[in-house]
């Protein structure tokens, strides 16, 4: 324990178990007064419980360190701003938000339903913002602050989550802007794509669909990749030393720590005026597309 954070307040959302109590533990090991917040849901959002946010408070305070807890779901408004306020209640301010709190309702997109995508989108999307919202009300009024914001590799593209992968990308362009409106006021925000061994990544149905493909391996590597991993990372995202980092997006796993590039124009063609049909038609094969390969093909049909 190095105090890194000694002084500091930090909100955790889906804190109960998994990443999101590796980052708990983690922060209050340095120091931080810890909200733990978690609705004790299954990984598909249904149900809760308090016990997931009780048991990290207790491990907190074994340890010696100062934690509360909090119930309230990320998806809603009133949640949102209430986990903010437990913070300011409990420890009279909030240095640092954590926003990692999700939920899994995976299904091809054909035959995903409406509540499906919306209860996603709600508890990735919409909580980052509700947390976000409130955290930064106070974070402008007193110009400092650390945002730390939980997208995937998934929003890269994964088959069966379409749902999951929108609201995480979401999520990265979400970091990108609130960097710039509240950098100014001594705040940063980034995101991090982890990879680790959790509940949502190990789940049954994840088993039984690696069994029936053969890719075992899979499931031993991930068995390999520890939550509490990633937790390292985001305590140095919420620290004095990264106040130069704002707006970036980071890979981390065990063992390993990447930077994402930001998105830019690899190959472009221009001209004086706006292109016609047949222009389009002629010249981006030629200049752009040309050398693409399609990620996934059309396949013959099983009969």
């Amino acid at each position: 324990m190095a105090d890194r954070l000694k002084g500091k307040v930090a909100v955790v959302t889906g804190a109960g178990g998994g990443i999101g109590r590796g980052h708990a533990l983690a922060l209050a090991s340095e120091g931080a007064k810890i909200v733990v917040n978690d609705v004790g849901a299954a990984v598909t959002g249904q149900g809760a419980s308090s016990k997931p946010a009780e048991l990290v408070v207790a491990e907190i305070k074994a340890k010696g360190g100062e934690a509360v807890p909090n119930f309230d779901s990320v998806s809603v408004k009133e949640g949102g701003e209430n986990i903010i306020k437990t913070a300011v209640d409990a420890f009279g301010k909030l240095d640092i938000l954590v926003n990692n709190a999700g939920i899994l309702r995976d299904r091809m997109l054909y035959n995903m339903s409406d509540e499906e995508w919306d209860s996603v989108i709600k508890v990735h999307l919409y909580g980052h913002f509700y947390c976000t919202r409130a955290a930064c009300i106070l974070f402008r009024q007193q110009r400092s602050g650390r945002i730390i914001n939980t997208s995937s590799i998934s929003g890269l593209g994964n088959r069966g989550q379409s749902n999951y992968a929108a609201a995480k990308e979401g999520i990265v362009g979400f970091t990108r802007t609130v960097a710039l409106e509240m950098g100014r006021y001594g705040v940063t925000c980034n995101a991090i794509r982890p990879n680790a061994g959790t509940r949502m990544t190990m789940s049954e149905d994840m088993k039984q669909a690696a069994q029936r493909t053969g890719n075992t391996g899979m499931l031993r590597m991930m068995e390999m990749l520890k939550p509490e991993d990633i937790a390292p990372l985001v305590v140095w995202l919420a620290s004095d030393a990264a106040a130069n980092v704002n707006g970036r997006t980071f890979f981390v796993q065990t063992g390993r720590i990447a930077l994402f590039s930001e998105p830019a124009q690899i190959k472009n063609i221009s001209k004086q005026g706006g292109f016609t049909i047949d222009e389009v038609f002629d010249m981006l094969p030629k200049q752009i597309t040309g050398d693409l390969v399609n990620p996934a093909p059309p396949q013959a049909d099983k009969q």
